[in-house]
């Protein structure tokens, strides 16, 4: 629990920091209570106020089939939050297992999951992302595995990167001295001394994952219509860039606010956990 004040401590001391926590708490809230926030239905089409400037019915002006962008706007914070949480969770699961067993087993386990791991990493993520989702076909559950495949091998290597160097401890040997088992060595001993730089490789792959559904979907392989999602939002408005340019303004910039205070959140977290990424 002080370790946990104090880290909290500096991390709000920095101001970049704090405010990217702000911004992902705000995120996070409109996202819940969407509803609550959205003065329409965000797949309502009222065909006589297609493109309609921004104004104090919709405040953010409506698409080209007279939707809400305000309302899309604010629904779309929850395909962007739970891809966010979810695609990260499955990369951080994966790849902490496999990183705590090449790590700690080396030899042929480790050679095995560093050479798939390898394999995987030389592909940019979005190529490798595109090819999961056109396999696999889009929606949002696909996506998901999409992404969090990809990640997977960011969290691999730097986990077994830190495992190789707390596996040789004096506390690690001493418990295998006293006969305590592999799975309760990693458990309580290793995972422990990994954890801090799990969370600011999962908060640094949290913007990079947002960035690739949002991809994904301008591409039209990511959120399918009717749902409402920043990078679909922005496909749709790319046609309408100079006659109405605020269907994709307001998601761009949004696109850009979350990615940003995922950033400055990360680096704030590294240097208040005094953790140094390394993936070898």
């Amino acid at each position: 629990m002080k370790r946990f004040c104090k880290t909290l401590r500096k991390l709000l001391h920095n101001k970049l920091a704090a405010a990217g926590i702000v911004i992902c708490l705000a995120m996070m809230i409109i996202a819940i209570f969407a509803p609550f926030f959205a003065p329409h239905d965000p797949n309502y089409q009222t065909f006589s106020d297609i493109l309609q400037k921004p104004s104090a019915e919709y405040p953010m002006g409506t698409d080209n089939l007279g939707r809400c962008v305000y309302s899309r706007v604010i629904y779309g914070t929850r395909i962007t939050i739970v891809v966010g949480v979810v695609a990260v969770l499955i990369a951080m699961t994966l790849g902490t297992t496999l990183g705590l067993l090449a790590g700690y087993y080396k030899g042929r386990i480790d050679t095995v999951i560093s050479s798939i791991t390898d394999a995987v990493w030389s592909f940019p993520t979005i190529i490798l992302a595109l090819a999961i989702t056109t396999a696999l076909g889009p929606g949002l559950t696909n996506v998901l595995i999409a992404i969090g495949s990809v990640f997977t091998p960011a969290f691999t290597r730097v986990v077994r990167s830190m495992v190789l160097s707390v596996r040789g401890m004096e506390y690690v040997q001493g418990a295998r001295a006293i006969g305590l088992s592999d799975f309760r060595i990693i458990v309580r001993y290793i995972l422990p001394n990994v954890f801090p730089v799990i969370i600011v490789q999962a908060s640094l792959n949290a913007a990079q994952a947002i960035i690739s559904e949002e991809s994904l979907s301008f591409m039209g392989l990511g959120i399918q219509p009717p749902e409402a999602s920043w990078g679909y939002m922005l496909k749709s408005g790319y046609p309408y860039l100079w006659v109405a340019p605020w269907l994709s303004i307001y998601p761009g910039l949004l696109i850009l606010l979350i990615v940003l205070a995922l950033n400055f959140l990360g680096d704030g977290l590294r240097d208040a956990l005094d953790v140094r990424l390394k993936a070898e």
